[in-house]
């Protein structure tokens, strides 16, 4: 970064690790540049505020950020509580956002559409890596300029780029005509988006964290709109990966969610659909259509995905880049997060150097660094923008000595599907997801925060 070093860096997103990586930046000597495509800080979070984290607090806060806010007063929540996403925003977010040192630095409304080489487009490489960046930005003022910096941490996380319903990896037929009968993933059904559902044939597809909660809360809604209908559907031949491991889960809170979804499905509250894999959607005047593969069908008012979320690359369609070709997650990362094979305590803490990509100085972090990979912890991406942040102000052996804590996992399962039965231990610190998340973030979305919806960077 030494040719720029009067250019500030790029921070995209204003989530909990796009500041965190600006607090850290700030402690380090270096300028940041945090563009939130959303309204406001945390914009993404904001769709689930209703949610509660696994994990407690002591887990979901940043050193850096909470030595700046400590120095203005801020007085830290009770550490062991567990928050809601509006605790996580109001409580944290809000405060961190409105420090000087961060508010005027930051820019809402903000959105990346692509970043770049200046003068450069991917295909040339002659003086690349000294070259500064460009971030091409969409103002909400209707306004687009490019800004010129010295490097670029994409911490615009996954929120806006949900997994389709179709099996395969592509949408089911007819799902982008029947768009107007598919909720926003993670909805407030007893709040905010009551209306929508309240004694309506809801269908919730998928089997992970998000499901739960969202199937938990529509039980909730059934006590006061008794004609509300919940159906579920998953892909696998049965439901145990969302019921996980119950009392033996290392995080209370997540253990008591997949028991209290199994005691409604016996009931007779959730009517379950396994090994339903979606093949079409056909809209009709009373509500959708949905075929399964083998040729079974639900009709439903309503769909609500809980499917997941991928990373959005097309912004870097002009850099180099250096992805598994599995999870989409940075090359050295992917093998070590992979549903398919990674179990909780196997995954190492990690940094700038297994950050990297071929465009020097260019980071992708937080959620979006785990491309596919449903298992993303606040606590990771912490660390992750700790370390990357001491490696763009040169200090190389700072960098490398990560070091992450995490709560004792004991059972546990991720949206993936990946059952895990490894604890984690003090001596090789893990960075497994399947064991901490929030919703969304499957952080439980979300943290795994975790992770804005409609193209909010955060």
């Amino acid at each position: 970064m030494d040719s720029a070093k009067n250019l500030p860096v790029a921070v995209i997103g204003a989530g909990p690790i796009g500041l965190a990586a600006a607090a850290h930046l700030l402690e380090r000597g270096l300028e940041p540049l945090i563009l939130e495509a959303g309204t406001s800080p945390g914009a993404a979070i904001e769709q689930w505020r209703h949610i509660r984290l696994f994990s407690p607090w002591r887990f979901n806060t940043d050193a850096a950020a909470v030595r700046l806010l400590e120095a203005a007063g801020w007085e830290a929540p009770r550490p062991t509580a567990l928050p809601y996403g509006g605790e996580l925003i109001d409580n944290y977010l809000t405060p961190l956002a409105a420090l000087p040192q961060i508010a005027s630095r930051l820019q809402t409304g903000a959105r990346v559409p692509a970043v770049t080489r200046q003068g450069l487009d991917k295909t040339h490489i002659k003086g690349r890596n000294t070259t500064p960046f460009v971030v091409r930005v969409e103002h909400s003022d209707g306004e687009t300029r490019d800004h010129t910096v010295a490097a670029v941490i994409d911490a615009s996380g996954t929120w806006s780029t949900r997994n389709p319903l179709g099996t395969s990896g592509l949408p089911a037929i007819g799902e982008e005509a029947a768009q107007d009968r598919i909720s926003t993933p993670l909805p407030d059904v007893t709040g905010r988006d009551r209306a929508a559902f309240a004694g309506r044939r809801v269908l919730v597809v998928g089997a992970g964290h998000s499901a739960a909660n969202t199937l938990i809360n529509l039980a909730d809604l059934t006590k006061e709109e008794p004609d509300t209908r919940i159906l579920w559907a998953v892909r696998g031949a049965t439901a145990d990966k969302v019921y996980g491991g119950g009392d033996l889960d290392g995080l209370p809170a997540r253990g008591q969610l997949g028991a209290r979804v199994r005691r409604l499905v016996e009931a007779g509250k959730i009517e379950l659909h396994t090994g339903f894999g979606i093949s079409t959607l056909k809209s009709i005047d009373s509500g959708v259509t949905v075929e399964a593969v083998d040729g079974r069908t639900l009709e439903a008012d309503i769909v609500i995905p809980c499917t997941g979320f991928r990373p959005d690359l097309n912004i870097l369609r002009e850099l180099r880049l250096n992805l598994d070709p599995a999870v989409e997650a940075p090359m050295e990362l992917g093998p070590l997060i992979d549903p398919e094979f990674h179990s909780c305590g196997t995954v190492p803490p990690h940094g700038a150097k297994l950050l990297a990509h071929p465009d020097n100085d260019f980071y992708i972090v937080g959620m979006k660094s785990y491309g596919r990979a449903p298992t993303f912890l606040l606590a990771t991406g912490y660390e992750q923008v700790r370390s990357v942040a001491a490696a763009l102000a040169g200090d190389q052996e700072s960098a490398d000595t990560v070091h992450l804590e995490l709560p004792e996992t004991g059972v546990c399962s991720t949206d993936a599907g990946t059952s895990c039965d490894v604890p984690a231990t003090a001596s090789a610190p893990a960075e497994s997801g399947c064991c901490t998340a929030p919703e969304p973030v499957l952080v439980g979305f979300p943290t795994g925060l975790a992770h804005g919806r409609s193209g909010t960077n955060n």
